[in-house]
């Protein structure tokens, strides 16, 4: 069995080839194709976070529609980019999420990735500290917004407040008991797989990792997994750690798909460069027949690691087709595979 949900970037633009023409298109659209993918068996829905580009981009309100609108999925990100982030406030409006959503909330966060402007968090008033990167400033937002998850108090109240206090030092509220455990890191390197391992967080791998050894995407994205596990036990967690891959899978069963990606796509890893000198290799996506889907997919060893797959959608085709594109993978491919 797989825990298997969709990751949605929620791109719109204002073409008349795209059915998701505006930010509000891309809004309401998610949280149908949720819905939907519910209804389906799907265990989960996952949006990206993207900030100055026409894609979804503020988490925590669609986060909290989606859980009022659904009984049963997980809900989360993958990913919310640290840099831009308040640790504090996030705290409030994750918690908030959290307990519409019924507990239901799995939030990745990550350092993040090269974005639409040149140091856009720099607009949002966030710098890193004198000698550090943004990435540790990225990292330095995760570890507050974790410590602050525990829900233990530590602001000194006001000795004359306008409502009455509990007893002691005082927390951000609300608090949900059980987020602090539902927290996911995007790792795209060894060394921070092993480092969100250190400090208790789930593991989400994408579609892309630093090149770190010149092997195939999916052997390299395994080997972090195991870096990952490997790490989690000696820190000697007492739970059992979740770990999501990406994948772009599409099974073609009827014209439309045929028709949309039967043309013969490019199904090999790419190596390339998203930031100057280091290297990236881009995993395949996998596309066909759902018998030859089972085949192929079945050699792919980081999905074998992993507990859960998030279907990247391509959500400007539209709620009920992005829909069939699940339906298929739950329907035709997971079943041969073992995951349902």
């Amino acid at each position: 069995m797989k825990n298997i949900a969709f990751l949605s970037f929620g791109h719109w633009t204002p073409s008349p080839q795209s059915q998701t023409r505006s930010a509000g298109d891309a809004l309401l659209q998610s949280i149908d194709l949720a819905v939907a993918a519910e209804e389906l068996g799907a265990d989960g829905a996952y949006f990206r976070v993207h900030h100055f580009a026409r894609q979804l981009a503020s988490p925590f309100p669609l986060l909290a529609a989606v859980g009022a609108k659904t009984k049963r999925i997980e809900i989360g990100t993958a990913v919310i980019d640290m840099r831009y982030e308040n640790p504090m406030y996030m705290v409030e409006d994750a918690g908030a999420a959290d307990l519409i959503a019924g507990g239901r909330l799995q939030l990745g966060i990550s350092r993040g990735s090269p974005e639409q402007v040149i140091d856009g968090w720099k607009y949002f008033g966030y710098a890193p500290p004198e000698g550090q990167t943004e990435a540790d400033m990225a990292r330095g937002h995760a570890e507050v917004f974790l410590d602050l998850l525990k829900g233990e108090g530590f602001a000194q109240p006001n000795p004359r407040p306008m409502f009455p206090n509990p007893p002691g030092l005082l927390r951000l509220e609300p608090h949900s008991p059980g987020l602090d455990e539902r927290i996911w890191w995007g790792a795209a390197t060894d060394a921070t797989a092993v480092w969100a391992a250190k400090l208790g967080m789930n593991l989400q791998s994408s579609t892309l990792k630093f090149d770190e050894s010149g092997k195939p995407f999916h052997i390299q994205q395994a080997e972090q997994i195991r870096a990952y596990r490997a790490a989690w036990k000696e820190a000697g967690h007492t739970r059992e750690p979740r770990v999501s891959v990406s994948r772009s899978i599409f099974a073609l069963v009827n014209d439309m798909d045929r028709a949309y990606f039967g043309n013969g796509r490019n199904e090999e890893d790419q190596f390339g460069y998203i930031e100057p000198e280091k290297r990236a290799v881009f995993g395949r996506g996998y596309t066909g027949e759902p018998d030859v889907l089972i085949r192929e997919l079945a050699k792919d060893e980081a999905i074998a690691e992993a507990d859960t797959l998030l279907l990247t959608v391509p959500n400007q085709l539209g709620v009920d087709y992005n829909a069939h594109v699940i339906e298929a993978i739950l329907t035709h491919v997971a079943p041969g595979l073992g995951w349902r």
